[in-house]
């Protein structure tokens, strides 16, 4: 079975791009949201078994969200993702409770998959 992802991201272009890389490497994107309030309610009515998040949101930041998804009964594994570097993101990504963290410059479905712990397909 095909791992199911919610793409978040307030770029358009990108979630287009990252949609049609996840699903060429086996992954089936269940659905998409624009910002950290439309994630949860996303994340609780499709239970994806991934949520590929971006940090930088309009309204909040993903790392509350991946947090607030953390607390959810059966919680996604969540994949930080920003045109940030670690680096320049800080610590808070180390004391988020996302499964890791992928820059979009390195940004596939393989990456996705093995930063979330799923089974090689």
């Amino acid at each position: 079975m095909r791992a199911s992802v919610l793409l978040v991201d307030d770029h358009a272009g990108f979630r287009r791009v990252a949609r049609r890389l996840l699903e060429s490497e086996g992954l089936t994107v269940v659905g998409e949201a624009a910002d950290g309030r439309e994630a949860l309610a996303r994340a609780r009515e499709l239970r994806p078994d991934v949520v590929v998040l971006d940090v930088l949101l309009p309204d909040v930041d993903g790392i509350t969200v991946a947090e607030e998804l953390a607390a959810l009964p059966v919680p996604p594994r969540v994949v930080l993702i920003s045109s940030l570097t670690r680096a320049e993101l800080g610590d808070r990504i180390d004391a988020s409770p996302a499964a890791g963290f992928l820059p979009k410059d390195e940004f596939s479905g393989l990456r996705v998959a093995g930063l979330a712990g799923l089974p090689p397909w």
